[in-house]
């Protein structure tokens, strides 16, 4: 990564759920690029992390990086992570939720308990369940951030099929203003980031060639938002250098899509 002061979050740690690909895997490594020490949730597995996260990541830095795997649309998902990063550092600077899921494109009156669950259970529960259990670490942490990942949808609404996943994401930024109301006289800022249209695999699995070229030409910016794009607002939002006067805060990185 390159543009990225090294300095900025040295002797920091830095915990990033889904970090093995697409924006998750951009953040975690400009958090490394910036001195942090990463524990990096990679997913289920490692397999998207070897591909994608890995690539990111120089090899003199990968001495900074800690991988972890945890299913979080289980319904413990959350407390079985938690307890896996509390087993490898007891003090966390910054905590960024940004695992999430649509799990298909669901139409209104199609979906079965099976997929309310598993959005719920993965776009929800698992974020409030891992941010409680980790706020003791976070409360000895130095200048402590959260960082939360929403989506443009839970402001303007989804295309069709994304109800599920657009209403927990309008959870998360409700949730991510009164956490930042509550937390506040713990010295710990909360915020979130709110992508547009990025092309990471997300979208390639759920919008077709044809409405992400729509989309590309309807942007005042005439183009797709990339993982990168959105890597540096989570910098921001997380060093208190710059940020340490905004908190409950939503930022949009959407190339125009949404003014609000």
């Amino acid at each position: 990564m390159t543009g990225f002061d090294g300095e900025l979050f040295a002797g920091r740690t830095v915990v990033v759920t889904g970090a093995g690909r697409g924006i998750g895997a951009a953040v975690a490594a400009a958090f490394l690029a910036c001195g942090a020490r990463v524990v990096a949730h990679a997913g289920r597995t490692l397999e998207h992390a070897e591909t994608d996260l890995m690539a990111r990541v120089p090899a003199e830095t990968r001495d900074r990086l800690v991988l972890l795997t945890q299913d979080l649309g289980a319904p413990d998902g959350g407390k079985a992570l938690a307890d896996k990063v509390l087993a490898e550092v007891g003090v966390i600077d910054v905590l960024v939720n940004n695992a999430g899921t649509m799990g298909g494109r669901i139409r209104a009156g199609e979906e079965t308990a099976a997929d309310y669950d598993h959005v719920l259970d993965l776009n929800i529960r698992s974020v409030v369940d891992l941010t409680g259990r980790l706020l003791p670490a976070l409360r000895a942490g130095t200048t402590p951030a959260i960082v939360n990942t929403v989506s443009i949808s839970a402001r303007s609404g989804g295309s069709a099929g994304s109800a599920l996943y657009s209403g927990t994401k309008a959870f998360v930024s409700a949730w991510t203003k009164t956490l930042a109301k509550e937390l506040a006289p713990d010295g710990i800022r909360v915020n979130a980031v709110s992508p547009g249209t990025i092309m990471t695999d997300f979208h390639r699995r759920y919008s077709s060639d044809e409405k992400l070229a729509a989309t590309a030409a309807s942007l005042p910016l005439k183009r797709l938002g990339l993982a990168e794009d959105c890597a540096p607002a989570y910098l921001f939002l997380a060093a208190d250098p710059l940020s340490a006067y905004i908190t409950g805060q939503i930022l949009e990185v959407n190339g125009g899509q949404l003014m609000p």
